[in-house]
Parts: structure tokens; C-alpha cells; sequence
């Protein structure tokens, strides 16, 4: 007789939804996510497609009806280790890392306020700080703290947890070994900004002003670590000219090979997001702009503004003034001029990267890419399977999950 409860792997949008649809037709679920807290890349956005809503819109939603099902199973900082059996048997360990906050935590933020030791924010792709006691986001799920034992030093652990009028500082946690029995996993691991680094020649991790697509998401966001102020990051001052390089990774067959599908669609979302906030002035340089389907019309809206201008061509390089501003050489593909253009910041359109690119697969298996593969009772949801929005993310969610209830089903 076969197992019917269903694994999900990555508790993102896809993930998310693939679970609750199995769960409210009664089927037993387990969520299986890395992170702290549920949400995935999708909680870090100012705004997301089609309807520019906050993430907190289309989240909390979902929050509430993992709370109200108990078929939901949720298992946070955890990641799969092994995969056993065949569908309808699967045989799964999970090794969950320690949070070193138990379930009296209130999130009152004393324990943040114990220790002023600050690092490089994760949440925010390090264009901010976090403590050593931290929540990642206002509307974390779950709403607990995280304390970051690794930093910390014994000193800092103790008024980390003196601190707490609850009793909720744990710090006698450890990992700890779960194993499950399930019919069907749903692997929902989601996506990662390509590597800025390896674009040498675009000043990717070499010059300061120089930043990502993500990492302009996180300035634009009211719980971003400049409360939605863009400002340049090597002098908080506000730039007043402003450059997106689009496919900066993405259809090159040094980096990806393959068009990640919302790069143009966030670039034109951004200029929106600087334009709203300034009187600067924007410049595009794409190879190709694209915009699938429905996004045409916002496309049309957003290159009407008179401070936006839209220049096709590749660009060379980037290097950096001795003000530390940006300087992009690029070809005009329609006048053929190579021309030199100086800007106060150079946003990077950075191609959308399976998640377990370069890693194995938690369950089945991946294509040259990295992205996953659909096998026997396994199957791939979201961006795990290929680059899309969030409209798309949640259909193929969706859609993972009945496919998992038809492998178990009847078995």
C-alpha cells in the first residue's frame, strides 16, 4: 500500500501553494524550507507582478491557511539529505539546523536589542546589516527570532539570552534528524541571482556602485535597510543618473545560456520604483526588451516617461571614475557608435539561477542547467523548473501538486 503524504521542497510561492492545494484535498503535507522563515525570494520584493502589490498581500493570505490546516507541516532551517525508495514509498531525512528560539518567543525584539554586533544581511543580499538576534522581515512566518550562534560570542549569547522575558533563548539546541514517509515530493527550491562576481567586466563585486537588480529591490522596500530610499551605496547620497544592463548573465554562453524571463519586465518595474521616488534620470541598455504576453501594456506606460531612455546595444564594460561613479561603454546597435557614458549607479539586470545550480538535486534529478528535472512521483514546481513571475509560479505550484496526488493516488 502506498504512502499519500506529499513532500514539498522550499517553502516559496511554488511551494507554498503547491502545498496547500494538496493539503486542503485532504492529503498530508510537509514543508521542507531552508530558510527561517516561508516566503522564498518572493518575501523580499518591493512589489511583484502583475498588479505591483507588496508581498505581504499574496503571503499573508497564505499564512493564514497554512495555520487553519492541519495538514500543513511545516519544518523551517531544514534541508533534505537523503531520498530513498520509489513513488508511493519514498523514504526522506531531513536535517533541521538549530534557530536557538523556541515557540514562547513573542518576537517583542528584546533579545535584538542585547547585542549591537551587526553583519551583512542575507534578506537583504548584503546592501544591509542584521543582528545577532534578528527576524528577517516584519511579516515573517513564523514570527521568531533567529539567533546567530556562529557570529556571537559567548558574551553576546548570554545577553542574547538574558535578555528574553519569555524563556525563549534556547541555546542548548542542536541539529536535529527527521525522517518522513512519503508517496510523492514536490521540489520547489526556487531561484538565485547569478553571481555578480563573474561579471568582471561589468564591475560585478568590484565597484560599489554597481549593484544588482535584487539588490535595488531590497533599497525600494519600506523594510529595506534605507526604508525605501534608493541611494547609492558608497555614499548614501541620491543618484541623479541612473543605468539598468540588461542580460547582464543571462544569453551567454560564458554565464546562462538561456533568457531568465523577467529581467526586462523588473527593469522597467524599477525605473517605475526610481521615477516614483525621484526627478532622476534613467537610461536602459538592453539587447532585446521583452515582455511576454499581458506586460506589453505596462511596457508601453513605463517607456513613455520623458527621463527614461531606451538604448539598444551591448555594453563592453564597466569601470569605475575616480568619484567611484560608474563609466559604461557600449555600442549603439542602431548608430553603431561606441560611446562612453558616465552615471552615479549601474543597476544589473542578473539572470535568475536555479536555486541547486552547481549542488545536487534534493530528490530527482537536474538538466545542464540546473534546473529540475520531472521523474517518477517527483516533480518540479516554480522556478526550480524554469524562470517565471509569480502569476506563473503559482500555477505551476499548482500544478506540481496535482500531479503528485495522481502518482499516489490508487496505487
Amino acid at each position: 500500500m502506498s504512502n499519500n503524504s506529499i513532500l514539498v521542497v522550499g517553502g516559496g510561492f511554488a511551494g507554498i501553494t503547491a502545498a496547500l492545494e494538496a493539503a486542503e484535498l485532504g492529503y498530508e503535507v510537509y514543508i521542507v524550507e531552508t530558510n527561517p522563515y516561508l516566503g522564498g525570494r518572493v518575501a523580499q520584493l518591493n512589489q511583484y507582478f502583475p498588479k505591483l502589490c507588496p508581498p505581504s498581500c499574496g503571503l499573508e493570505i497564505q499564512f493564514q491557511r497554512i495555520k487553519n490546516n492541519p495538514n500543513v507541516k511545516v519544518i523551517t532551517m531544514a534541508s533534505v539529505e537523503s531520498v530513498s525508495g520509489s513513488v508511493g514509498n519514498y523514504d526522506v531525512k531531513v536535517t533541521q539546523r538549530p534557530r536557538f528560539v523556541n515557540e514562547k518567543c513573542t518576537a517583542c525584539g528584546e533579545c535584538e536589542k542585547a547585542t549591537s554586533t551587526q553583519v551583512a544581511s542575507e534578506f537583504d543580499y548584503g546592501v544591509g546589516k542584521r543582528g545577532l538576534a534578528y527576524k528577517t522581515h516584519p511579516f515573517m512566518f513564523p514570527m521568531r527570532y533567529v539567533v546567530d550562534a556562529e557570529n556571537a560570542s559567548d558574551g553576546e549569547l548570554a545577553a542574547i539570552k538574558n535578555a528574553c522575558p519569555y524563556d525563549a533563548v534556547d541555546l542548548d539546541e542542536t541539529s536535529k534528524t527527521i525522517d518522513l514517509a512519503v508517496g510523492a515530493i514536490v521540489v520547489a527550491t526556487g531561484w538565485k541571482s547569478y553571481d555578480m562576481s563573474n561579471l568582471t567586466n561589468l564591475g560585478g563585486g568590484q565597484i560599489k556602485n554597481v549593484i544588482s537588480n535584487a539588490q535595488l529591490e531590497r533599497l525600494a522596500a519600506p523594510n529595506g535597510p534605507t526604508g525605501g530610499k534608493i541611494v547609492r551605496p558608497s555614499d548614501g547620497a541620491e543618484p541623479k543618473k541612473i543605468a539598468f544592463v540588461q542580460c547582464a548573465g543571462s544569453r551567454d554562453q560564458n554565464h546562462l545560456n538561456y533568457c531568465s524571463y523577467i529581467c526586462c519586465m523588473a527593469s522597467l518595474k524599477h525605473v517605475r520604483y526610481i521615477r516614483e521616488r525621484s526627478d532622476a534620470e534613467v537610461t536602459v541598455f538592453y539587447i532585446d526588451l521583452r515582455t511576454p504576453g499581458r506586460y506589453d501594456k505596462f511596457k508601453s506606460i513605463t517607456e513613455a516617461d520623458d527621463k527614461l531612455s531606451l538604448v539598444k546595444g551591448k555594453v563592453a564594460g564597466i569601470v569605475e571614475d575616480a568619484d567611484g561613479s560608474p563609466v559604461v561603454t557600449v555600442e549603439d546597435a542602431l548608430t553603431s557608435i561606441k560611446r562612453e557614458d558616465k552615471f552615479d549607479m549601474v543597476v544589473l539586470a542578473t539572470g535568475m539561477e536555479p536555486s541547486i545550480a552547481g549542488l545536487q538535486a534534493p530528490a530527482g534529478t537536474i538538466d545542464a542547467d540546473g534546473f529540475v528535472i520531472d521523474g517518477e512521483g517527483i516533480f518540479a514546481a516554480g522556478c526550480a523548473k524554469q524562470p517565471l513571475d509569480v502569476m506563473k509560479t503559482a500555477q505551476s505550484g499548482t500544478a506540481a501538486a496535482m500531479k503528485a496526488i495522481q502518482s499516489v493516488v490508487g496505487r
